[in-house]
C-alpha cells in the first residue's frame, strides 16, 4: 500500500488531540492515579474523595507537584495515539481492501481497534508504567524518567502488561462506538441536505458529545481492570517490610483482585468510577473534537508537505 498520508493524517491529528487533552486535564489525572492507587488497609484509608488528594497538595504547597510526570504523560500520550490512530486508520484501510467491503460491520471494527490498541501497549507499556509511578509517588518527590525505568529489573517496566492488552477493548469499544454514532449522525445530516451537500466532519460540540458518550459506555464496561492496573503500576512507599511484601503481592493481576476483594469488597472494583469517567470522558471528548478540526487542516499541510519535497528532489535530479 506504499506510505499511507491519509492514516498518517489521522494519526497526527490524533496525537496533537490528546497532547493538548492531556496536559489541560493533567492536574485531575494526577489527583485520579493517587486516589485510585489506594488501597484501605485496616478499615482505614487516606482519601476519602478524589478532593482529598487535591487538598493534601495544596496544604503542603506542593500544586505544582500535581504536575509531576506531565512530560512522560505527554511522551506516551502522543506516541500511544499516534501509534493507535494511525494502526486503527491503516488496518481499517488494509481491511477494505483486501476484502472488497464497502463498510466495516461493528464486529470487524472492534477486532481492527483492539490489533491497533494491543501494538500501542506493547510499543508504550514502559513510558505508561512510568508515568504511573511518577504520579503515585509522594508530592515533591518524583524522579525522573530514566531513573523511573532503570530502579528494579527491566521486566518491572512493563508491569501491567498483560492488563493493558486486556484493556485494549477500551478504546477498541470507545471509538467503534464514536464511528458507528458519527456515522448516523452525518448520514441523519447527509438526508437532511437532500443531494446538495455531503457533510463530512463533525461540528465541534457534536464531536465532543459523541466523544463523552463513547468513552462513558467504554469505560464502565472495563473499569475494574482499570483499577487493577493503577494498583499494579503505583510506585512502593517507604512502608516497613511487612507492607513492602503485601504491596510487592499486588504486582500481579490476581494479587490486585485478591487485595481489592478482602479490603474493600466488590465495591472496591469500583472505587473511583466516577473520577475516571471524568477524566477519562474530558480527556477523549476533548481529543476527539480537536482532532475533528484539525483534521482537514493536518491533511492538507501533509499533503503541501510531500508536494514540496518531490518538487525539491526534481530541482536536485535536474540540477
Amino acid at each position: 500500500m506504499g506510505l499511507d498520508l491519509e492514516s498518517i493524517s489521522e494519526a497526527t491529528s490524533g496525537a496533537i488531540g490528546s497532547l493538548v487533552s492531556t496536559t489541560i486535564l493533567y492536574p485531575l489525572d494526577t489527583c485520579k492515579t493517587k486516589y485510585q492507587a489506594e488501597v484501605r488497609a485496616h478499615g482505614q484509608q487516606k482519601y476519602r474523595n478524589l478532593s482529598d488528594v487535591f487538598w493534601e497538595a495544596i496544604q503542603n504547597r506542593q500544586f505544582l507537584s500535581l504536575y509531576q510526570g506531565l512530560g512522560t504523560k505527554n511522551l506516551q500520550s502522543f506516541i500511544s495515539q499516534f501509534v493507535y490512530f494511525y494502526g486503527y486508520s491503516y488496518f481499517k484501510r488494509l481491511y477494505l481492501e483486501k476484502s472488497g467491503a464497502k463498510k466495516i460491520g461493528t464486529k470487524e471494527n472492534l477486532v481492527l481497534a483492539a490489533a491497533a490498541g494491543a501494538c500501542t501497549a506493547i510499543l508504550t507499556q514502559p513510558l505508561d508504567t512510568a508515568s504511573s509511578r511518577m504520579q503515585t509517588s509522594a508530592f515533591g518527590k518524583s524522579k525522573g524518567l530514566w531513573k523511573t525505568l532503570t530502579e528494579g529489573k527491566w521486566t518491572d517496566a512493563f508491569d501491567g502488561l498483560g492488563i493493558s492488552l486486556l484493556l485494549t477493548s477500551n478504546p477498541a469499544i470507545q471509538f467503534t462506538v464514536f464511528d458507528q454514532l458519527k456515522n448516523r449522525l452525518v448520514k441523519k445530516k447527509q438526508d437532511k441536505a437532500g443531494n446538495g451537500s455531503s457533510p463530512e466532519a463533525l461540528s465541534a460540540s457534536s464531536a465532543f458529545a459523541l466523544g463523552a458518550i463513547s468513552k462513558t459506555i467504554a469505560t464502565i464496561l472495563t473499569y475494574p481492570a482499570i483499577r487493577c492496573k493503577v494498583m499494579i503500576q503505583a510506585v512502593d512507599s517507604n512502608d516497613n517490610e511487612t507492607e513492602k511484601a503485601q504491596k510487592k503481592s499486588r504486582k500481579t493481576v490476581p494479587g490486585a483482585i485478591r487485595a481489592i476483594w478482602k479490603s474493600e469488597g466488590v465495591p472496591g472494583f469500583f472505587k473511583g468510577l466516577h473520577a475516571q469517567i471524568l477524566k477519562t470522558v474530558l480527556s477523549s471528548a476533548l481529543l476527539l473534537m480537536i482532532k475533528e478540526k484539525i483534521t482537514a487542516s493536518t491533511w492538507v499541510l501533509i499533503l503541501a508537505t510531500r508536494r514540496f519535497l518531490l518538487l525539491s528532489r526534481g530541482g536536485l535530479k535536474n540540477a
